[in-house]
Protein backbone atom coordinates (compact mmCIF):
# COMPACT_ATOMS: atom_id res chain seq x y z
CA UNK A 1 0.00 0.00 0.00
CA UNK A 2 2.21 2.49 -1.35
CA UNK A 3 -0.34 5.46 -0.88
CA UNK A 4 -1.54 5.24 2.66
CA UNK A 5 -2.60 8.79 3.89
CA UNK A 6 -3.42 10.27 6.94
CA UNK A 7 -7.46 10.00 6.84
CA UNK A 8 -7.10 5.87 5.98
CA UNK A 9 -4.69 5.43 8.73
CA UNK A 10 -6.95 6.93 11.25
CA UNK A 11 -10.21 4.90 9.38
CA UNK A 12 -8.50 1.83 9.79
CA UNK A 13 -7.30 2.37 13.20
CA UNK A 14 -11.01 2.92 14.14
CA UNK A 15 -11.80 -0.58 12.91
CA UNK A 16 -9.41 -2.27 14.69
CA UNK A 17 -9.80 -1.01 18.00
CA UNK A 18 -10.50 -3.90 19.31
CA UNK A 19 -11.27 -7.19 16.53
CA UNK A 20 -9.60 -10.11 17.63
CA UNK A 21 -9.08 -12.21 14.55
CA UNK A 22 -10.53 -15.87 14.23
CA UNK A 23 -10.73 -16.07 18.58
CA UNK A 24 -13.35 -12.84 17.92
CA UNK A 25 -16.78 -13.60 19.92
CA UNK A 26 -19.84 -11.44 18.27
CA UNK A 27 -22.11 -10.34 20.82
CA UNK A 28 -25.97 -11.58 20.30
CA UNK A 29 -27.24 -8.16 19.50
CA UNK A 30 -26.11 -6.01 16.64
CA UNK A 31 -24.88 -2.68 17.71
CA UNK A 32 -26.05 -0.52 14.89
CA UNK A 33 -28.89 -0.54 12.32
CA UNK A 34 -29.70 1.10 8.96
CA UNK A 35 -29.94 5.12 9.59
CA UNK A 36 -26.70 5.26 11.30
CA UNK A 37 -24.69 8.25 10.48
CA UNK A 38 -21.46 8.92 11.91
CA UNK A 39 -19.48 12.45 11.06
CA UNK A 40 -15.90 12.82 12.47
CA UNK A 41 -13.75 16.24 12.26
CA UNK A 42 -9.75 15.70 11.84
CA UNK A 43 -7.65 18.57 13.33
CA UNK A 44 -4.15 19.34 12.08
CA UNK A 45 -2.93 21.11 15.96
CA UNK A 46 -5.72 24.44 15.97
CA UNK A 47 -6.19 23.92 12.04
CA UNK A 48 -9.40 21.83 10.93
CA UNK A 49 -8.04 18.89 8.05
CA UNK A 50 -10.59 17.25 7.04
CA UNK A 51 -13.67 15.55 7.89
CA UNK A 52 -15.33 11.86 7.31
CA UNK A 53 -18.72 10.68 7.62
CA UNK A 54 -19.66 6.50 7.47
CA UNK A 55 -23.57 5.75 7.38
CA UNK A 56 -25.50 2.27 6.78
CA UNK A 57 -28.04 1.78 4.92
CA UNK A 58 -30.79 -1.06 3.52
CA UNK A 59 -30.03 -1.79 -0.23
CA UNK A 60 -32.21 -3.74 -2.74
CA UNK A 61 -28.92 -5.77 -3.81
CA UNK A 62 -28.55 -9.08 -3.23
CA UNK A 63 -25.39 -11.63 -3.65
CA UNK A 64 -26.16 -15.02 -4.29
CA UNK A 65 -29.87 -14.37 -3.32
CA UNK A 66 -28.50 -13.23 0.68
CA UNK A 67 -30.09 -9.66 1.79
CA UNK A 68 -27.02 -7.07 2.25
CA UNK A 69 -26.64 -3.67 4.40
CA UNK A 70 -24.84 -1.04 2.58
CA UNK A 71 -22.21 0.90 4.59
CA UNK A 72 -20.79 4.06 2.90
CA UNK A 73 -17.88 6.24 4.19
CA UNK A 74 -16.34 8.84 2.63
CA UNK A 75 -13.39 11.20 3.54
CA UNK A 76 -12.50 14.71 2.20
CA UNK A 77 -10.04 17.51 3.43
CA UNK A 78 -10.99 20.74 3.98
CA UNK A 79 -10.03 24.74 3.90
CA UNK A 80 -6.25 25.45 3.58
CA UNK A 81 -5.58 21.26 3.05
CA UNK A 82 -7.59 21.60 -0.39
CA UNK A 83 -4.30 23.25 -1.50
CA UNK A 84 -1.59 21.31 0.38
CA UNK A 85 -3.50 17.68 -0.49
CA UNK A 86 -6.86 17.53 -1.36
CA UNK A 87 -8.17 14.05 -0.75
CA UNK A 88 -11.91 13.06 -1.73
CA UNK A 89 -11.92 9.25 -0.93
CA UNK A 90 -15.05 6.92 -1.21
CA UNK A 91 -15.64 3.35 0.17
CA UNK A 92 -18.90 1.04 -0.10
CA UNK A 93 -18.99 -2.55 1.57
CA UNK A 94 -21.94 -4.85 1.74
CA UNK A 95 -22.22 -7.12 4.53
CA UNK A 96 -24.37 -9.85 5.23
CA UNK A 97 -26.81 -8.04 8.04
CA UNK A 98 -26.73 -11.80 10.09
CA UNK A 99 -22.88 -12.61 10.17
CA UNK A 100 -21.46 -9.45 9.54
CA UNK A 101 -19.18 -10.87 7.26
CA UNK A 102 -18.60 -8.38 3.58
CA UNK A 103 -19.38 -10.16 0.15
CA UNK A 104 -18.27 -6.89 -2.11
CA UNK A 105 -16.34 -3.79 -1.53
CA UNK A 106 -15.25 -1.00 -3.48
CA UNK A 107 -13.10 2.04 -2.70
CA UNK A 108 -12.31 5.27 -5.31
CA UNK A 109 -9.57 6.96 -3.66
CA UNK A 110 -8.28 10.42 -5.39
CA UNK A 111 -5.03 11.92 -2.69
CA UNK A 112 -3.79 15.16 -4.26
CA UNK A 113 -2.33 13.60 -7.77
CA UNK A 114 -2.99 9.91 -6.66
CA UNK A 115 -5.70 7.80 -7.75
CA UNK A 116 -6.86 4.38 -7.09
CA UNK A 117 -9.54 2.08 -7.47
CA UNK A 118 -10.61 -1.42 -6.42
CA UNK A 119 -13.32 -3.38 -6.98
CA UNK A 120 -13.03 -6.57 -4.27
CA UNK A 121 -15.46 -9.74 -4.17
CA UNK A 122 -15.47 -12.34 -1.33
CA UNK A 123 -16.07 -15.57 -1.99
CA UNK A 124 -16.53 -17.78 1.32
CA UNK A 125 -17.27 -21.24 -0.47
CA UNK A 126 -14.15 -21.01 -2.60
CA UNK A 127 -12.44 -18.93 0.29
CA UNK A 128 -10.97 -16.56 -2.27
CA UNK A 129 -11.24 -12.88 -2.91
CA UNK A 130 -10.88 -10.92 -6.13
CA UNK A 131 -9.55 -7.52 -6.37
CA UNK A 132 -8.35 -5.48 -9.20
CA UNK A 133 -5.32 -7.04 -8.89
CA UNK A 134 -5.64 -10.39 -8.66
CA UNK A 135 -6.70 -13.28 -6.59
CA UNK A 136 -6.23 -13.91 -2.82
CA UNK A 137 -6.97 -16.89 -1.02
CA UNK A 138 -7.77 -16.89 2.88
CA UNK A 139 -9.11 -18.96 5.50
CA UNK A 140 -10.97 -17.52 8.93
CA UNK A 141 -12.76 -14.49 8.94
CA UNK A 142 -11.01 -11.59 6.77
CA UNK A 143 -13.13 -8.20 6.17
CA UNK A 144 -12.59 -5.40 3.95
CA UNK A 145 -11.89 -2.33 6.67
CA UNK A 146 -15.50 -0.82 6.70
CA UNK A 147 -16.93 -3.87 7.43
CA UNK A 148 -14.39 -5.30 9.65
CA UNK A 149 -15.19 -2.25 11.98
CA UNK A 150 -18.54 -2.59 11.91
CA UNK A 151 -18.14 -6.22 12.99
CA UNK A 152 -15.61 -5.10 15.56
CA UNK A 153 -18.23 -3.31 16.75
CA UNK A 154 -20.19 -6.18 18.23
CA UNK A 155 -16.84 -7.98 19.91
CA UNK A 156 -17.62 -9.17 23.39
CA UNK A 157 -15.15 -7.11 25.14
CA UNK A 158 -15.98 -8.38 28.41
CA UNK A 159 -13.09 -10.07 29.58
CA UNK A 160 -10.30 -7.73 28.10
CA UNK A 161 -7.30 -7.16 30.53
CA UNK A 162 -4.96 -4.15 30.58
CA UNK A 163 -1.85 -4.57 28.04
CA UNK A 164 -3.60 -7.67 25.82
CA UNK A 165 -2.95 -7.21 22.70
CA UNK A 166 -5.83 -8.10 19.73
CA UNK A 167 -5.20 -8.90 16.37
CA UNK A 168 -7.81 -8.31 13.15
CA UNK A 169 -6.96 -9.12 9.27
CA UNK A 170 -8.52 -6.97 6.55
CA UNK A 171 -8.23 -6.87 2.73
CA UNK A 172 -6.72 -3.85 1.58
CA UNK A 173 -5.51 -2.78 -2.37
CA UNK A 174 -2.82 -5.63 -2.46
CA UNK A 175 -3.44 -8.44 0.09
CA UNK A 176 -4.23 -9.53 3.24
CA UNK A 177 -2.56 -7.30 6.17
CA UNK A 178 -3.06 -7.58 9.98
CA UNK A 179 -2.92 -4.92 12.53
CA UNK A 180 -2.00 -5.32 16.17
CA UNK A 181 -3.76 -3.10 18.97
CA UNK A 182 -3.02 -3.30 22.85
CA UNK A 183 -6.18 -2.70 25.02
CA UNK A 184 -4.85 0.52 27.62
CA UNK A 185 -8.06 0.36 29.83
CA UNK A 186 -10.64 2.97 30.96
CA UNK A 187 -11.10 6.66 30.54
CA UNK A 188 -13.57 9.27 30.45
CA UNK A 189 -12.72 11.30 26.89
CA UNK A 190 -14.71 14.65 25.94
CA UNK A 191 -15.43 14.89 22.05
CA UNK A 192 -17.82 17.40 20.21
CA UNK A 193 -21.17 15.65 21.07
CA UNK A 194 -20.28 15.60 25.20
CA UNK A 195 -17.94 13.36 27.65
CA UNK A 196 -18.20 9.71 27.50
CA UNK A 197 -17.27 6.38 29.27
CA UNK A 198 -14.57 5.17 27.11
CA UNK A 199 -11.98 2.09 26.15
CA UNK A 200 -8.79 3.01 25.22
CA UNK A 201 -6.85 1.06 22.33
CA UNK A 202 -3.37 1.63 20.88
CA UNK A 203 -2.77 0.09 17.59
CA UNK A 204 0.91 0.10 16.45
CA UNK A 205 1.77 2.17 13.40
CA UNK A 206 4.97 2.17 11.33
CA UNK A 207 7.21 4.36 11.22
CA UNK A 208 7.62 6.45 8.09
CA UNK A 209 7.50 10.00 6.08
CA UNK A 210 5.06 11.40 8.56
CA UNK A 211 5.38 8.99 11.67
CA UNK A 212 8.23 9.17 14.10
CA UNK A 213 9.84 6.15 15.16
CA UNK A 214 8.24 6.50 18.71
CA UNK A 215 4.85 7.54 17.58
CA UNK A 216 1.71 6.79 18.84
CA UNK A 217 -1.62 6.46 17.84
CA UNK A 218 -4.55 6.26 20.68
CA UNK A 219 -8.39 5.45 20.10
CA UNK A 220 -10.97 5.83 22.37
CA UNK A 221 -14.89 4.00 22.09
CA UNK A 222 -17.77 4.15 23.64
CA UNK A 223 -18.22 2.03 26.67
CA UNK A 224 -21.65 1.06 26.09
CA UNK A 225 -23.99 -0.86 23.26
CA UNK A 226 -22.87 1.50 20.42
CA UNK A 227 -19.53 0.99 20.79
CA UNK A 228 -18.33 3.70 18.40
CA UNK A 229 -15.05 5.42 18.09
CA UNK A 230 -15.16 9.01 20.01
CA UNK A 231 -11.79 10.13 19.22
CA UNK A 232 -8.65 9.48 17.75
CA UNK A 233 -4.98 10.93 18.26
CA UNK A 234 -1.81 10.38 16.38
CA UNK A 235 1.40 11.77 16.96
CA UNK A 236 3.20 12.98 13.52
CA UNK A 237 6.85 13.96 12.61
CA UNK A 238 5.73 17.43 13.13
CA UNK A 239 2.71 17.98 15.40
CA UNK A 240 -0.20 16.12 16.06
CA UNK A 241 -3.68 14.89 14.07
CA UNK A 242 -6.52 14.44 16.68
CA UNK A 243 -10.29 12.51 15.28
CA UNK A 244 -13.28 13.76 16.62
CA UNK A 245 -16.89 12.86 16.46
CA UNK A 246 -18.64 15.48 15.69
CA UNK A 247 -22.14 14.16 15.06
CA UNK A 248 -24.23 11.05 15.11
CA UNK A 249 -28.15 10.54 14.47
CA UNK A 250 -29.72 6.98 13.66
CA UNK A 251 -28.37 4.79 16.44
CA UNK A 252 -29.70 2.63 17.91
CA UNK A 253 -28.98 2.67 21.13
CA UNK A 254 -29.01 6.71 22.96
CA UNK A 255 -25.50 8.15 23.40
CA UNK A 256 -25.02 8.48 27.05
CA UNK A 257 -22.47 11.49 28.12
CA UNK A 258 -21.43 11.69 31.39
CA UNK A 259 -23.98 14.35 33.01
CA UNK A 260 -21.62 17.01 35.07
Amino acid sequence: MKKYYLILILLNGFIGAYSQDQQATKTKEVAFQAGEQITYKLKYGFFSAAEAMIKVENTPQKFNGHAALHINASAKTIGTFNLLFKTRNEYHSYIDPVTLLPYYYAENRQESKYRHSDKVTFDREKNVITADKGKFPFTGNVFDFLSCYYFARNIDVSHLQIGEKLELRYFLEDGIHSLTITYLGKEQVKCGLGTFNCLKFNPTIIPGRIFRKNSMLYLWITDDKNRIPIKAHVELVVGSLVMDLSQASGLKYPLNPVKK
